[in-house]
């Protein structure tokens, strides 16, 4: 079983008490040890939650990030992402940059990604999806 990468949107429903969530979110950590997301994803988070001014989330956030790996970009996941997007520039299906990003950090550390935005992800080539809500 691929260890799970969380996408942006699966942080956002934890943050919102969703129950599915959270208990897949404590089954893996109880499997792996830890939780882990893309820096990409951290960006979108923090950027969301400063945005709301929701203080409460993100201080709910700052506490949930301590038992996270935070998996950073480098020139390998850059190289996947920029493959992937212009594949699939050339066949007008475009994806957000940052979609492709969390995509390939997934691909490249054989990761399963779980989200619930299907629709986007399912257009990259060989990533593995699960939704946990």
């Amino acid at each position: 079983m691929k260890e799970p990468l969380l996408d942006t949107d699966i942080i956002s429903y934890y943050l919102r008490n969703n129950a599915n969530v959270s208990r897949e979110m404590k089954l893996a950590y109880e499997q792996y040890g830890y939780l882990s997301m893309s820096v990409v994803s951290y960006y979108e988070v923090i950027n969301g939650l400063l945005f709301k001014d929701a203080k409460g989330q993100l201080k709910s956030f700052e506490q949930l990030i301590q038992s996270f790996q935070i998996i950073p970009l480098d020139t390998a996941i850059a190289n996947i992402a920029a493959q992937i997007f212009a594949d699939l520039r050339r066949n007008n299906q475009i994806v957000a940059h940052t979609d492709v990003l969390i995509g390939a950090t997934a691909l490249h550390y054989q990761m399963k990604l779980v989200t619930n935005n299907q629709a986007h992800f399912s257009r990259i080539p060989n990533l593995e999806l699960d939704n946990w809500v």
